[in-house]
């Protein structure tokens, strides 16, 4: 097995492992010890992924106990400073690993005894919930588990309240069994999205960028944005926005293409807190960027019971807006601060990137086909990671042959036997019987075992980057299992449709305050599951569409990690531009400032997520309603980002900042004939910039 890298003085960017544990599993034996159980966990889940060989139950059990084992293991692999603190941490994940197994070897006793629990099931349970929280807390701080505990809290307590908070009361036994037992508390649907889907596309991800697709990206943004005004800007935010398609970690495209982009940026002239506020703008869109999204869609089709590509589909126009609205602020900056792109010299050629590692977007395009073709998230994953690893492991064989032609013969040859097992349909057997086959070829050669090496460090990565969004999704079960048992999320329900009832813009604002006050200390996943556990089924009650209004709880949740004091993506890009967090969260918030409008813009025309009750379409029909609604946005965000910046043509003064914010509300307004105010404010602003424009030419000559 090969070496692990040591870390003997571990030091993170933040004071917790929320977004990345250091480079490596640990020291010495330590650290192999994580390595092999990470590279257990990898293969628990392919295994589980193509042959459904278990119960779904045992399936989350597992899942749970590995996230315990690992999270202790590896923050005392990181933290402590002896062996002895070290094997105290293994063992206490071992014995969160038995109370997950617990749920398999048990199995059939717990489902006949279920509602009468035996004392030790009780035992266990308690252990489970302990060592949840206090895992969670390791791994990412106070905040999370106080909120999940305030809902314990509740739960236990909450029948000594006066009306309508309280409740009928709940013994210890009914608590215990609902949280740690069934699939409304720790089993719930987060932790059986986390322990299919998740996992599955984090493997996914973590295969394509050791492929090499970041380079891709980032060299065909090169190409295509390099030299334009601006251009190395906007290459960080295409870059980002690519990226975020394999990734759906904001924190993480800003670790990975922050690297090169926030230097580049600030080489060009751009100021730091500007050039890491970019970086952290657009890589927060990559949660919101299908396929991957953060792995919320998955949990949001889960929870609404429709199909993946309902909600990718929806998600598509809003998360192009997004980056369209970056790409329009870093554009009017460099023309403010008469920034100017790079030397041709100093960038690739786009066309040449996409021909020399064209194959790289094979797994990406074959992805997205079967999932808008309705193949379940789970099939098109391991289809697509089997295609991602076929294509690692052909190039490093390739790579050995001695001439061209038999490189040919050997794509050809590949091609040709995967052609013949899909002809039917690709099914699992055959093509593990493929993968099998270049494993045993790039045993042979040099360079293919280097390649296997790599391979097997994706799989011990993937389930160390999953441990943060698993042990999330396992303590928000906490919060599912007391709103499920207790129906106190009717109350604040209750609340929002009474003020929704005076105003629809009220109750939204409320809506988006909770998701920004959540997301602040706590993950974007919880606070997804949390806002649209409480507010989304209100909303909906209001008429906002039910997709629309969990997209809405989903998109403020991401826009919290830009938001000063916590915002954790201005956190991560701070080190890399040698700047205060603040700063950067200051001008990420008004870089994103176009971004925040888009979900308001989505509720009153829900055809800008593809979904019908839109008023334009008895006008238009739906796909016109559709195009409407775009070019609306467009132009709203369009005159938020003159708002933000202060500059079109030409440098805008304070009263015609004014008017373009009021002309960007009348898009969003509801009022008779809003529409064409905002339309006519914003021409006759256009033609006032330009004329600005023509006189600073003319003064200037």
């Amino acid at each position: 097995m090969s070496q692990p890298q040591a870390a003997a003085a571990p030091v993170t960017q933040f004071d917790n492992f929320e977004h990345g544990f250091p480079a490596g599993f640990g020291p010495g034996g330590w650290g192999h010890l994580a390595y092999a159980i990470g590279i257990a966990f990898a293969a628990f889940q392919i295994v589980i992924a193509a042959w459904n060989v278990l119960p779904s139950q045992v399936v989350r059990g597992v899942h749970v106990g590995f996230l315990i084992l690992m999270t202790f293991g590896l923050v005392a692999n990181f933290t402590a400073k002896s062996n002895a603190g070290r094997a105290l941490g293994w063992f206490i994940g071992g014995i969160g690993f038995l109370c997950g197994l617990y749920q398999w070897i048990f199995y059939a006793d717990l489902i006949l005894r279920d509602g009468d629990p035996t004392t030790l099931d009780l035992v266990v349970g308690t252990v489970l919930a302990v060592l949840i929280f206090e895992g969670t807390r390791r791994l990412m701080g106070l905040a999370l588990p106080l909120m999940c505990g305030a809902c314990i809290v509740y739960w236990f307590f909450g029948q000594y309240l006066p009306a309508p908070f309280n409740h009928r009361g709940y013994a210890f036994d009914q608590i215990i069994t609902h949280l740690s037992y069934g699939t409304e508390g720790f089993y719930g649907v987060p932790i059986y999205v986390s322990a299919t889907y998740i996992f599955l596309f984090i493997m996914f991800g973590s295969f394509l960028e050791r492929a090499g697709m970041i380079q891709l990206f980032t060299d065909v943004s090169l190409g295509l944005f390099g030299r334009t005004r601006g251009g190395p800007a906007k290459v960080a935010v295409i870059a980002s926005g690519l990226m975020g398609t394999i990734s759906g970690s904001g924190v993480a495209n800003v670790v990975t293409v922050g690297q090169f982009t926030i230097p580049l940026m600030i080489r060009f002239g751009y100021r730091r807190a500007f050039a890491a506020g970019v970086e952290a703008t657009a890589s927060m869109g990559g949660q919101i960027m299908p396929p991957v999204m953060g792995a919320v869609a998955f949990i949001m089709a889960e929870t609404l019971g429709v199909d993946y590509s309902v909600i990718v589909k929806a998600a598509v126009i809003p998360a192009v807006l997004y980056f369209a609205s970056a790409f329009w602020m870093v554009h009017l900056e460099a023309g403010k601060n008469g920034l100017v792109g790079m030397a041709r010299s100093e960038i690739p050629n786009a066309w040449k990137a996409l021909v020399d590692r064209w194959f790289l977007v094979l797994p990406l395009a074959a992805l997205v086909y079967m999932l808008f073709e309705g193949f379940t998230p789970l099939y098109a994953g391991i289809i697509g990671l089997s295609l991602t690893v076929t294509l690692i492991l052909g190039a490093s064989i390739v790579l050995g042959l001695p001439s061209r032609t038999l490189r040919y013969m050997f794509w050809i040859g590949l091609a040709l036997i995967a052609g013949a097992l899909s002809r039917n349909g690709l099914h699992i057997v055959p093509v593990s019987c493929v993968i099998a086959g270049l494993v045993v070829l790039s045993l042979l050669t040099r360079g293919g075992r280097a390649t296997l090496v790599a391979c097997r460090d994706s799989l011990a990565e993937s389930s160390k980057s999953a441990l943060a969004v698993g042990m999330a999704c396992a303590i928000v079960g906490t919060i599912i299992g007391m709103m499920t048992q207790t129906g106190v999320g009717t109350v604040f329900g209750g609340w929002v449709i009474g003020l929704g009832a005076k105003s629809l813009f009220l109750a939204l604002i409320m809506t988006m305050l909770l998701s920004i006050l959540l997301g602040t200390g706590i993950p974007t996943i919880p606070t997804y599951i949390i806002t649209a556990s409480l507010a989304a089924p209100a909303l909906a009650k209001l008429g906002v569409p039910l997709i629309v209004s969990h997209m809405f709880a989903f998109y403020y949740g991401i826009m919290a990690d830009l938001s000063p004091p916590v915002a954790l993506a201005a956190l991560a890009a701070a080190p890399i531009a040698k700047e205060n967090p603040d700063k950067i969260g200051w001008e990420a918030m008004r870089i994103a400032l176009a971004g925040y409008v888009i979900p308001f813009i989505a509720v009153y025309s829900p055809s800008l997520m593809l979904q019908a009750g839109d008023p334009m379409a008895a006008e238009l029909g739906f796909y016109g309603a559709v195009a409407y609604s775009t070019v609306k946005a467009l132009v709203a965000i369009g005159l938020f980002g003159m708002v933000a910046i202060g500059y079109l043509f030409a440098r805008m003064t304070p009263a015609e900042r004014i008017i373009a914010f009021v002309a960007a509300l009348c898009l969003l307004g509801e009022f008779q004939y809003s529409d064409w105010v905002g339309y006519a404010l914003a021409l006759a602003l256009l033609a006032w910039q330009w004329r600005q424009r023509s006189r600073s030419a003319a003064a200037a000559t």
